[in-house]
């Protein structure tokens, strides 16, 4: 380009056409990987803070049903009946039965002296008094006490439950000294990766429970003082000069605060690797944009060099007419340098999700890392593909999407989405799958969203110890299939049937549910051309029955 005036012209249309594109694909990365980062930060710290809120119930139901055992134990029974120690080993028995918790069982006098005692330490403790212990003068006082770790006459780390009678003119102390690894494996339950750790304190800033990297019984733990938590609590505290995530929660039965702690780096990991990933992507769409805008303005201007050197008279005509034809192709070409690059992000997730289907890449540690990344990759191009889409057919209406869908597989994949959950709550989930079903043309996003609707209800109406049963089956003559869900929950009146899939009904506490799930749910059925019923009795659990045509 000899002219300067055609050199100037050059950069302006290159510099034009590459921001005009640039700008839109940086902010949609930026815009992307901040979404990202917030959803999956929110995620991890969520996560963590459930964990805890889950460690901290379990805590404080088995610190209260052990003083429920033992004050009814004590009440139900009178003094001479405990102090009889052949008496008092037939009991202690039968509630070491029901549960592995117990050490060992004794009664005191309110002077402090063993009245009867079962256990292991017999001959030690049998003549023991313990009438100048700080835990025998905490029970005079309060009734009901649950002690600290601490290693007594046994010189062994251990924990008791007491608790006071009065019967007629005297007292006496009915106490049992609990397995405090019952209590570690609870809290040990909330040590997460390979780098979490999880611990008991009490208000002096004692370990009750021994941490998983460095620490003693009995002494200050390897972190912050959290002694003095009220609630849960997550926050980030760097120690030893590195960022660990903490999650507190105060244990209401005693005051024990529980601590999990995490380095954040960890869990955060595939979010580095997205944010690499991201970068690498947004780098190769800008290298193919500066591309394809030099080639096109090198070809425009090459056109009109040409254009005018064969018509020198009309130089100024053409130049404004090949700069409004630059213009029109770079305003039409907008939408589609963004949906490019974002076909490209979709080409290189999909590459990369078939080398994860290699044997090497297969066996690493952080393959399903890698695997929900690369999904998630996709399923945020798909939303921006979707929203360009929309944009260039002007509010063009999408209709839900059909397919062929195998209905047990859907049902798999909700089970897998909830089964972490059941098992918490001790909830077994029981399949009864017929192998022979035929597939269905129907939506299985929304096929998904009704299972999982439907089953999370089911955990909820349970709580804790029951069964989910899915059951699967084919009606040829009708040409439908029939999915059905059970649950051993409380079950529901006749007056809640009847209202069970209107809008805004629930059962649930305040905050809990929207009353909206089930509403949703029949019009989904219905919309895919099925249909939804319920049948309840109280005291026998619910079954939800969906039929869906087969085409």
């Amino acid at each position: 380009m000899e002219d300067k005036k055609y050199r100037q012209f050059w950069w302006q249309i290159t510099l034009t056409k590459i921001l005009f594109s640039i700008i839109p694909l940086v902010v949609l990365a930026a815009a992307l990987y901040y979404h990202f980062s917030v959803s999956y930060t929110a995620k991890v710290v969520e996560s963590l803070r459930t964990l805890a809120m889950n460690r901290q119930a379990a805590l404080d139901l088995f610190l209260e049903e052990r003083i429920s055992q033992l004050a009814t134990l004590a009440n139900t029974n009178t003094l001479a009946q405990l102090s009889d120690e052949d008496y008092l080993n037939k009991v202690f028995n039968i509630i070491q039965a029901r549960s592995r918790s117990y050490i060992d069982l004794g009664v005191i006098d309110q002077d402090g002296q063993h009245l009867a005692y079962v256990g292991p330490y017999y001959h030690l403790l049998k003549n023991v008094n313990y009438r100048n212990e700080p835990w025998f003068d905490a029970v005079l006082n309060s009734g009901i006490y649950v002690s600290d770790v601490f290693l007594g006459f046994r010189k062994v780390p251990h924990f008791i439950i007491a608790v006071l009678v009065r019967e007629k003119n005297r007292s006496w102390i009915l106490r049992a000294t609990i397995d405090s690894e019952v209590i570690e494996s609870i809290v040990h339950a909330a040590q997460t990766g390979k780098t979490g750790d999880a611990y008991l304190i009490n208000q002096e800033n004692l370990l009750q429970t021994k941490p998983r990297f460095g620490g003693n019984l009995l002494e200050p733990p390897p972190g912050p003082d959290f002694s003095s938590v009220v609630g849960v609590r997550v926050e980030e505290i760097p120690y030893k000069g590195e960022p660990t995530l903490y999650a507190t929660a105060r244990i209401k039965t005693k005051k024990w605060v529980l601590v999990s702690a995490e380095d954040p780096r960890e869990p955060l990991a595939p979010l580095l690797r997205a944010k690499y990933l991201l970068g690498f992507l947004t780098l190769l769409g800008l290298g193919l944009i500066v591309l394809g805008s030099v080639i096109t303005t090198n070809k425009v201007l090459q056109r009109l060099i040409i254009s005018d050197r064969d018509k020198a008279k009309s130089d100024e005509a053409m130049l404004h007419e090949s700069k409004m034809a630059a213009l029109g192709k770079m305003a039409a070409g907008v939408a589609h340098e963004i949906n490019n690059p974002l076909a490209v992000i979709a080409e290189e997730a999909g590459w990369m999700k078939d080398l994860l289907k290699e044997e090497d890449v297969a066996t690493s540690p952080h393959f399903k890392e890698f695997e929900e990344a690369i999904k998630k990759i996709e399923y945020h191009a798909d939303r921006v593909k979707k929203v360009t889409h929309r944009l260039l057919g002007f509010a063009r209406r999408m209709e839900p999407t059909v397919e062929k869908v195998m209905i047990n597989e859907v049902l798999e994949e909700c089970i897998g989405f909830l089964e972490n959950e059941a098992r918490y709550r001790n909830i077994d989930i029981h399949k009864e799958l017929a192998p022979d079903l035929p597939t269905i043309s129907s939506d299985p996003s929304q096929l998904q969203q009704v299972f999982l609707n439907i089953l999370n209800n089911a955990i909820d109406a349970i709580g804790k110890d029951g069964t989910i049963t899915l059951k699967t089956l084919h009606h040829p003559e009708s040409q439908q299939i029939a999915v059905r869900i059970s649950d051993t929950g409380p079950g529901m009146s006749q007056e809640t049937l009847e209202k069970i899939f209107d809008p805004f009904f629930t059962t649930k506490e305040v905050g809990k549910g929207t009353g909206l799930g089930l509403s949703i749910s029949y019009s989904i059925i219905e919309k895919l051309g099925g249909t939804i019923n319920v049948e309840s009795q109280v005291g026998q659990g619910t079954t939800f029955t969906i039929k869906l045509p087969v085409k």
